[in-house]
């Protein structure tokens, strides 16, 4: 098989594994379909719950009512499907990987899911009911606090990938340590650069009140430092396999995108 060859039935490989996710995708949305509005509602509870007695959102779209509820319902298609979006990225991947490769990119994958769906829930469950309430507890008197449903959206949106983000920092941590890209005694150098960077991160991805940047910037310190313990107890890369493995034959395979017997 030619190197042209290899690389037209690598793309058409790339093609139904991304079709086969997307398609996992849609029929778990049409499959929730039928509660997008009540999903939305889900979503805006930790508001509606501290606006004023008869207080509501609003939307100033025509056509928002329709839309934004279909956001999020495809939102959360995206997040139950997503196992299985990984797993197609995996096998499409995975051929190309040695044997010490696959036994760090699985486990990370799945690390990195849970942990990102952790951060959305911790933005959830303890941020919004927070921030909400602060926010409430400020409005002028006389002033009816309102927001239109799409720029709401838009808010969680920002808050679930930045909590997210934040709580992937394990997952960074130990990587760079594997990839012998940083050591551990260094990641403890730097760690006043780092919590520096942490109350930056918090007033740039977060509305500007001290509470919500502390429970951004808190757990950012605390998910660094843990991946501080983590890196230093997994160790180094190099491994046996990785030598064994580093033959001129197997990075010929590797090249050649031939299979490989591990």
């Amino acid at each position: 098989m030619t190197t042209q060859d290899t690389f037209i039935s690598h793309l058409v490989e790339l093609r139904d594994r991304l079709l086969r996710a997307i398609l996992a995708v849609l029929i778990v949305f049409l499959c929730l379909f039928p509660w997008a509005k009540d999903l939305y509602s889900l979503l805006a509870q930790p508001l509606l719950a501290v606006l004023p007695q008869g207080g509501q959102m609003i939307a100033t779209d025509v056509v928002g009512v329709f839309l934004v509820p279909m956001k999020v319902a495809l939102l959360i298609a995206f997040v139950i499907a997503l196992p299985y979006v990984l797993f197609q990225i995996w096998a499409f991947v995975a051929p190309g990987l040695y044997t010490h490769e696959k036994r760090l990119v699985l486990p990370l994958i799945i690390t990195s899911t849970l942990l990102f769906i952790a951060g959305m829930a911790f933005a959830y469950f303890l941020v919004f009911p927070v921030v909400f309430k602060f926010m409430a507890s400020i409005a002028p008197e006389g002033v009816a606090w309102m927001t239109d449903i799409e720029k709401y959206l838009s808010f969680a949106l920002t808050m679930f990938i930045a909590f997210g983000v934040t709580f992937e920092v394990p997952v960074a941590v130990v990587l760079l340590v594997r990839m012998n890209m940083v050591t551990v005694e260094k990641l403890r150098e730097i760690r006043p650069y780092v919590i520096v960077g942490a109350f930056v991160v918090g007033a740039v991805f977060t509305p500007p009140d001290v509470i919500s940047q502390l429970m951004l910037a808190g757990p950012l310190w605390v998910l660094y430092e843990l991946g501080i313990i983590c890196a230093g107890m997994m160790g180094k890369t190099v491994t046996a396999d990785a030598d064994d493995e580093a033959t001129p034959a197997k990075i010929a395979e590797r090249v050649d995108g031939g299979p490989r017997q591990d």
